[in-house]
C-alpha cells in the first residue's frame, strides 16, 4: 500500500500525496494525457480498479476489472518514452511508455503506445497498441 509521503509509483519523483493520490481519490482531474497515463499506472500498482474503469473511454472499457482476485504483476517502474499531443489545450494525445514488472520471480515489461481523448474537459484512456 502506498503511503502519502512515499514517492509516487508513477516515477514523477514527487510524493504520492502531491502527485497521483489526488487523482485517484477524485479530488482533482488529470490535466494532460501523460498525467492520466501516470495516474493509471499508479492505479494498476495500487490495484485501484475503480479509478481505472472511471478513466477508461466508454466504448473500449471492459465491463469489469478484477485486480484483487487474480495474480497480478508487481509494477516496479515506469519509463515515459514519447508524448504526442495530450496537453491541456488538446483533445487527443498519445503516450508511449514501458512499464516494468516482476511476476513469479521473473522480470518483464509492457511497452505500449496509449491513446487518450479529452471529453467535456476530462481525459480518458481509449486504447493502446504494442509498437
Amino acid at each position: 500500500m502506498t503511503e502519502n509521503n512515499d514517492l509516487c509509483p508513477c516515477g514523477s519523483g514527487k510524493t504520492y500525496q502531491a502527485c497521483c493520490e489526488p487523482l485517484l481519490s477524485g479530488e482533482r482531474q488529470a490535466e494532460t494525457a501523460e498525467t492520466l497515463m501516470r495516474s493509471r499506472y499508479t492505479a494498476y500498482a495500487t490495484r485501484d480498479s475503480g479509478y481505472l474503469l472511471a478513466t477508461w473511454h466508454e466504448p473500449t472499457k471492459p465491463e469489469c476489472l478484477d485486480l484483487q482476485g487474480i495474480q497480478q504483476p508487481e509494477w516496479v517502474s515506469l519509463d515515459v518514452l514519447n508524448i504526442s499531443g495530450g496537453r491541456a489545450q488538446d483533445d487527443e494525445g498519445r503516450v508511449e511508455f514501458v512499464a516494468h514488472y516482476r511476476m513469479d520471480g521473473a522480470r518483464g515489461q509492457l511497452h505500449e503506445k496509449s491513446r487518450f481523448q479529452r471529453i467535456d474537459g476530462r481525459w480518458y484512456y481509449v486504447d493502446g497498441e504494442k509498437p
